[in-house]
């Protein structure tokens, strides 16, 4: 808390509880004192330790899994089309998860040619988590144990989604880039499934045109204003909102404006 005393110090407040400090840092931004970048993930990781993993997980029906009797030519096409690196294994009654494939494992069959494969020769161990622990502790736990993504159980032990180390981050410093996030040139990104990454500014005709949906296209230019107005009100990062036949996630926004959403279609 040290870059924070020296901001409340140079202020003259002493806040007594988060919002006061969450409003003490939008007047630092606003003093120039710090950057809008940081005071983000700043609110980031104070709103993480209020956050339950059920709020960032990939529910259970968006998981890409697969069966612990696979054989190669069955899982690699799974492993290249979806882009991941870690996948919980079923058993065959698909009610158990028996252990993690790293795809990185993978690498064996390249270059043992002829070896019988058993996926379960090279299962990670499964780690389990309650849809109600928090993230900041979660977090704690992926960095002492190494692991990066985690089984979550609702409160019957039933499978019900999984939690990576990179959905807790990105709850802090926003949504995190790779390849197969969305660039420059695109409005709209296909993730996992049914889960889409969705530019505030995409025009609603893009949008429509892409989801082959009828979004009134006279009365809001953009999907962010539309979904703005579903709000009723300026959101910030994590509030969610459905309508229409589609879940929106604020993933991105600062006090002026909601920057990326992320789309899941409901029906």
């Amino acid at each position: 808390m040290g870059l924070l005393s020296k901001i409340f110090d140079l202020i003259g407040n002493k806040p007594s509880d988060k919002q006061q400090i969450v409003d003490l840092l939008h007047e630092s931004e606003g003093r120039h004192l710090i950057d809008g970048d940081t005071v983000a993930m700043m609110e980031g990781a104070l709103l993480v330790s209020e956050m339950k993993v059920r709020e960032v997980m990939v529910p259970r029906t968006q998981m890409v899994c697969l069966d612990e009797d696979a054989s190669p030519e069955e899982i690699l096409p799974v492993v290249i089309d979806s882009g991941h690196s870690r996948f919980p294994v079923l058993d065959e009654k698909q009610e158990k998860v028996v252990g993690i494939l790293l795809a990185k494992d993978l690498l064996s069959l390249a270059v043992e040619s002829g070896h019988k494969f058993e996926i379960k020769d090279i299962l990670r161990p499964v780690v389990f988590v309650p849809e109600s622990k928090r993230l900041n502790i979660l977090l704690r736990e992926f960095r002492s144990s190494r692991n990066h993504l985690a089984v979550v159980l609702d409160e019957y032990g039933e499978i019900d989604g999984i939690v990576s180390i990179e959905d807790v981050i990105e709850q802090i410093v926003g949504e995190i880039d790779d390849e197969h996030d969305i660039n420059d040139e695109e409005f709209i990104r296909q993730h996992r499934g049914n889960r889409f990454t969705v530019k505030a500014h995409t025009p609603v005709e893009v949008f429509n045109e892409f989801f082959d949906c009828t979004f009134d296209e006279e009365v809001f230019d953009t999907i962010g204003g539309l979904v703005v107005d579903q709000f009723g009100h300026l959101p910030i990062r994590s509030e969610e909102v459905e309508f229409d036949g589609f879940q929106f996630k604020v993933l991105r926004a600062d006090k002026r404006r909601v920057r990326l959403l992320r789309a899941v279609r409901t029906t």
